[in-house]
């Protein structure tokens, strides 16, 4: 198995593999101002917040379970950023919608501007086959609340691809977050 290249990138992201994709890495706003840079890196690619979070309360008092999670538990919010509040988290999801060929496997870890602030990305390997928006979790570390921009950088996906391609994909196994669309809350 080896780490993928930005070449590569570029040419899998041209079959459809990231959707709306960057072929460089932007810095800058469209309006001038400096942004959390997304895009395509050397050997990966920087994803985007989108607007959609979901913020965890406990205002049900309730206990997160798994198995039967109340959606309740967490408070709707469309806006460009999101306060986390101190020692919470959030849901969200990336602007990007992925394909993952058969031989890949991705793995996301947090972009070293959230972390040194206290801000944990978190996100389960995206396995061969799988298809989606990706739900991004944001943990709030800090005995302060913390922000979040959406439409910018959050995120890096790692691509390693296989010498050879699997037995079975997530989409052979019809993988119950297969084809998620938004911010996508667990499931049994």
């Amino acid at each position: 198995m080896s780490i993928k290249s930005d070449k590569w990138i570029r040419r899998m992201a041209a079959q459809g593999m990231i959707e709306p994709f960057e072929p460089g890495q932007v810095r800058v706003a469209p309006d001038g101002h400096r942004i959390v840079s997304y895009g395509t890196s050397s050997y990966g690619y920087d994803v985007r917040c989108a607007d959609e979070f979901k913020i965890f309360t406990n205002i049900n008092s309730t206990i997160v379970d798994p198995k039967n999670f109340d959606a309740r538990s967490f408070v709707d919010v469309k806006s460009d950023v999101c306060i986390i509040p101190p020692n919470s988290f959030a849901l969200a999801r990336t602007v990007e919608y992925f394909r993952i060929p058969r031989s890949t496997l991705v793995i996301c870890l947090g972009k070293s501007t959230y972390a040194r602030c206290g801000i944990i990305v978190n996100v389960t390997p995206l396995e061969p086959e799988w298809e989606g928006h990706v739900t991004l979790e944001f943990s709030n570390t800090t005995p302060l609340p913390a922000k979040i921009y959406a439409n910018e950088g959050v995120a890096q996906m790692l691509f390693y691809e296989s010498d050879e391609v699997c037995e079975t994909s997530y989409k052979d196994r019809g993988g119950k977050y297969q084809g998620q669309k938004g911010v996508t809350l667990p499931k049994t």
